[in-house]
């Protein structure tokens, strides 16, 4: 069966409404207000970007959402968890400083930060995955299963693995634990960097598994001893141990689809993604690249596998832009694996209709300005 899509541009009348007014009518429109929200905790899931990336979606989008949950009797928070690769997001403090940066504050968004999987990126709750081929639980951050609603704000754009960055990947991905990324990203055992590692032993106090040893000055893991649980990643101060990046983009995209059904199963959730700023890879990297397409919509619904099929047949029907990544890129029917043509999107969507995540037929229902 198809699921509603409802989508609308970001066209707006000088002197009418704003974007933001017309975000939230557009999720009214979508059912938004057919969720009793009274007196439950909602965890809005999106991403703070990283430092030095200017194309992660602005604060105000946020406090639109939050504002509107508060309006309905909720009690939302933003969240995400901690990254697995190094970068400005890897341990709570860091992920909170990023955020601030980038302007995400309570005064700007009108609530609390809520780093999902805790200061170290091990606060986490094994969710069972339904129907799942890979797994049969996923490291879900505590604070996001610990929610009693769940709402994805996306910053629609592409990806280097998965092809897209959509909602499967915002809460997939985004929601798993560092152990969680491990997971999906590899067979869960980190490497070592001995050129960096200056043999401080501070990881090996993180482990439990008594995994990490001292060998003529630098540390050693016992990958036997290891059960790929990443504390050490956060701990090392000069980030000589981190995940081995070896997965399948294929096998990536199914693991990640799972992760998305072990965080929605049995939850009340929704979805709202916005096409603009579509760069051609994650806002996980310290940089921009100039956008591939133009500014396309805003979608929402109660379907995270629709929204993400929908948004790439809206954007696979746009004009490219010139200049840009795309360039030296070869020019086929789908401008996503032509961005990156060792993925295919279509992997994670498949997949994730094969589990009962959702459906990818859709009807288009577009609301006038």
């Amino acid at each position: 069966m198809s699921s509603k899509v409802y989508f609308t541009d970001f066209r707006t009348r000088f002197h009418g409404a704003s974007l933001l007014d017309k975000i939230q009518r557009l999720m009214k429109t979508a059912g938004f207000e057919s969720i009793d929200f009274k007196d439950k905790f909602v965890a809005i899931k999106m991403h703070f970007g990283e430092v030095g990336n200017l194309a992660f979606l602005r604060p105000n989008y946020a406090k639109a959402v939050a504002d509107y949950v508060k309006q309905l009797g909720g009690k939302p928070f933003l969240t995400d968890c901690n990254t697995l690769y190094v970068g400005g997001r890897k341990n709570a403090l860091e992920h909170l400083d990023t955020a601030m940066l980038n302007g995400f504050s309570p005064l700007s968004t009108g609530c609390q930060i809520i780093i999902a999987d805790g200061l170290k990126g091990n606060d986490e709750v094994d969710a069972p995955v339904p129907h799942g081929e890979h797994f049969k639980f996923a490291k879900i951050g505590r604070a996001v299963m610990d929610a009693d609603i769940i709402i994805s704000l996306t910053h629609f754009k592409g990806h280097e693995k998965m092809g897209i960055g959509g909602v499967i990947k915002n809460i997939g991905m985004g929601c798993g634990s560092r152990a969680g990324k491990m997971a999906m990203h590899s067979d869960g055992k980190p490497f070592l960097d001995r050129e960096l590692c200056i043999g401080c032993g501070i990881c090996r106090k993180n482990c439990a598994q008594n995994a990490l040893n001292l060998s003529g000055g630098k540390m050693a893991i016992d990958h036997d001893l290891c059960v790929g649980c990443g504390r050490c990643i956060s701990a090392c101060p000069k980030d000589a141990l981190q995940a081995t990046w070896d997965q399948h983009d294929k096998i990536l995209d199914e693991k990640t689809a799972e992760y998305t059904a072990a965080v929605l199963d049995g939850k009340l959730h929704f979805h709202v993604s916005l096409l603009c700023d579509i760069t051609p890879n994650c806002d996980c990297h310290g940089e921009s690249d100039t956008p591939i397409l133009p500014d396309i919509g805003i979608l929402a619904g109660f379907d995270p596998v629709a929204l993400d099929v929908a948004a790439c047949d809206l954007c696979n029907r746009a004009q490219r832009l010139e200049n840009t990544w795309l360039d030296d890129c070869p020019h086929g029917s789908d401008v996503f694996d032509d961005a990156h043509d060792n993925t295919h999107w279509r992997d994670a969507i498949d997949h994730a209709v094969k589990i009962g995540l959702g459906s990818d037929q859709y009807e288009m229902v577009t609301m006038p300005l």
